[in-house]
């Protein structure tokens, strides 16, 4: 079959979902033309004109900016006449694409990368969909009262990426986090005792210079680590951690089941980490530890930093428990799906 396959927009975390999906099924022989909408938001994004002889303004706005990117969306989906669109998370696609995408009879797999955090926008979108890949099942039955082909799929990594492998050893230290400073994590870590360790916070972290935590920025606060760098963090840390984000469209949205795409690669490349409890994690990855405060999360690090053999063992183990969630397994997944 021909596909399209219609990158997310970041050009980090889901980037890499992306990717991975795209080589999956091109390695399952499926003929893949990638639409580059990140590449395409950064140019328009950019775009000036000189409004006087040594000033410059945007060009467009950014709602111009992302209409200007997704019409090529239209141009790609003409061109190549795909069997079918399969779109990564959808936060800037129009619904009127979908739909006109769909009545040229090109089928719609929408992979929905921000569950349950973003349920109702997801939902929203899932109509439009012949296909839907949901990646934490809570909301699963509210899913296909819209869309009744709506299915869960875990998360997964690259192994071509995400392995074990010799430290960096300019990024070797004692905990490492990787991910978004949302509200609720830069809390959480302000409350943990992480005096005298070496700690590294890499990703966007909004931080002002008065923060405790802003010493254990990898990078300036606005940087994000893109996947092929974060892999080597996960190899060079003594002991990572997952740490949920609390922030949703409404409450009750923040609480889920399924492990966290960041879980998956750390257990892949072999990184012992302290677990943020939920029911998936608890039963896959149930052989490493889980806290529920600070306090109790900072008692874990100091207490298994110095343990490494042991570290290594548990490590191997879940490793073990996520071999099999790979794209590739994914995407045969979803072609049987297609073929019913």
């Amino acid at each position: 079959m021909r596909w399209v396959v219609a990158h997310p927009g970041p050009s980090y975390s889901v980037h890499d979902t992306y990717v991975g999906w795209v080589e999956a099924l091109r390695d399952h022989g499926e003929k893949v033309v990638g639409f580059n909408l990140d590449d395409r938001l950064a140019f328009y994004g950019q775009a000036l004109k000189q409004v006087g002889e040594n000033t410059f303004t945007r060009f467009l706005t950014s709602d111009q900016s992302y209409e200007m990117a997704l019409n090529g969306l239209y141009s790609t989906l003409y061109q190549v006449r795909p069997d079918v669109l399969m779109v990564v998370s959808g936060f800037f696609l129009p619904h009127r694409l979908l739909d006109r995408a769909r009545r040229s009879g090109t089928r719609i797999v929408i992979l929905h990368t921000e569950c349950p955090y973003e349920d109702e926008r997801q939902m929203a979108l899932a109509q439009y969909a012949d296909v839907n890949l949901i990646d934490d099942p809570t909301n699963l039955e509210s899913f296909r009262q819209i869309a009744a082909s709506t299915w869960y799929c875990p998360k997964a990594y690259r192994p071509v990426l995400h392995h074990p492998g010799p430290p960096v050893p300019e990024l070797e230290c004692d905990l490492a986090f990787v991910g978004t400073g949302f509200p609720s994590r830069v809390e959480f870590f302000e409350a943990m005792d992480l005096d005298g360790l070496d700690v590294m916070l890499a990703g966007n972290w909004p931080l002002d210079e008065d923060s405790p935590l802003y010493r254990h920025l990898a990078g300036a606060p606005e940087d994000c680590l893109d996947n092929e760098a974060t892999a080597d963090v996960y190899r060079s840390a003594r002991v990572g951690m997952n740490l949920y984000r609390r922030e949703a469209q409404r409450p009750e949205l923040s609480e889920g089941f399924a492990m966290g795409p960041r879980e998956v690669e750390m257990a892949a490349c072999g990184l012992f980490f302290l677990r943020d409890p939920r029911p998936e994690g608890d039963e896959l990855l149930g052989m490493l530890p889980s806290f529920a405060s600070p306090a109790e999360a900072s008692e874990l690090l100091r207490y298994w930093l110095p343990r490494t053999d042991e570290r290594v063992a548990l490590a191997t183990k879940a490793r073990e428990a996520v071999a099999d969630r790979t794209f590739a397994n994914h995407a045969a997944e979803l072609l049987r799906l297609l073929d019913t």
